[in-house]
């Protein structure tokens, strides 16, 4: 079958093995993928073996052996580990959820990743209604669903974007401020999610309210972060600085993914779609994806 290779922090076309799934596992005909910009970062420097491709949807030709999940010829979206940007996919039966007719499969492959993160953010924040909120680096999908999510449960969102563009849909999709530089923030705020790492790490701390909590999810920028324990005699006193990675979930991706599915149907989270292009074009959205040319998801199409 023919797949997508790493190749000098890009991507080639190669013809490989078609997968073989295990027992739990279902093998999917992939319609449509998204990328995201953490494979741009992956692509530098591969593991041996690896191929890129995290979010997907497309139809089951072969339903799992041990009789869960999903039958063959149900569209689904599903969450694999890897290999993702090909012809075919072995996904386990716990990470995939059937589409309904009214969710296209380029809406589908743009909610795994970015949603589930959203998503998760939400759980691990609680309970939002009436709290004040700051989320840094709201540019992307994460940002998008975390918006619409957090809004309809209440929250007081102010979002940090550098895009004017991404501001005003930030605005329609729930958020109650919206900043094109941290700096801007006010404060204090009850919970400050931060996605951006370096210098803005310091920064989102400081406009965090006494006993606070500031759920760090990203480095973006790529830079370490300095942190002085006296930071936080300046206002967040006693505060929790919590790490988050979206993969540590009690609840199976299968199930948080039909979550998503069943909001998105219901018209309550908007997948963005920054870019739709057949899959030849991968090596090129890649790239503007890498130098934040697209806002929003980047989805391609399995000819």
């Amino acid at each position: 079958m023919k797949a997508l290779v790493a190749a000098g922090g890009a991507v080639r076309f190669a013809e490989v093995e078609q997968p073989r799934p295990g027992a739990g596992e279902a093998l999917v005909k992939v319609e449509a993928f998204s990328v995201n910009r953490g494979e741009t970062f992956q692509l530098e420097a591969p593991r041996p073996g690896w191929r890129p491709g995290k979010d997907v949807a497309g139809l089951v030709v072969q339903a799992a052996a041990d009789g869960s999940g999903p039958g063959v010829c149900r569209r689904v979206v599903g969450h694999p580990s890897a290999g993702g940007w090909a012809e075919y996919v072995c996904v386990p039966t716990s990470s995939l959820a059937e589409l309904p007719d009214s969710l296209d499969a380029v809406r589908a492959a743009a909610l795994p990743l970015a949603g589930l993160t959203a998503l998760r953010l939400l759980r691990a924040a609680g309970a939002l209604a009436g709290r004040r909120v700051l989320l840094t680096g709201a540019s992307g999908g994460v940002g998008h669903y975390f918006t619409e999510l957090a809004a309809a449960a209440g929250a007081e969102l102010t979002v940090v974007t550098a895009s004017p563009e991404r501001g005003r849909r930030l605005a329609e999709l729930g958020a109650a401020e919206v900043l094109h530089e941290l700096g801007a923030a006010r404060g204090p705020y009850d919970l400050v999610l931060e996605s951006t790492g370096g210098a803005a790490l310091p920064l989102a701390l400081a406009r965090l309210a006494r006993r606070g909590t500031l759920i760090w999810f990203g480095q973006a920028s790529r830079t370490p972060a300095t942190l002085d324990f006296f930071d936080f005699f300046k206002g967040p006193e006693s505060a929790t600085l919590r790490h988050f990675h979206y993969a540590d979930s009690d609840v199976p991706d299968g199930e948080d993914l039909a979550t998503l599915v069943r909001l998105a149907e219901q018209g309550r989270l908007t997948p963005e779609l920054g870019r739709i292009a057949p899959w030849e074009q991968t090596a090129t959205v890649l790239t503007d994806l890498r130098e934040r040319r697209i806002r929003g998801k980047a989805v391609l199409t399995v000819a």
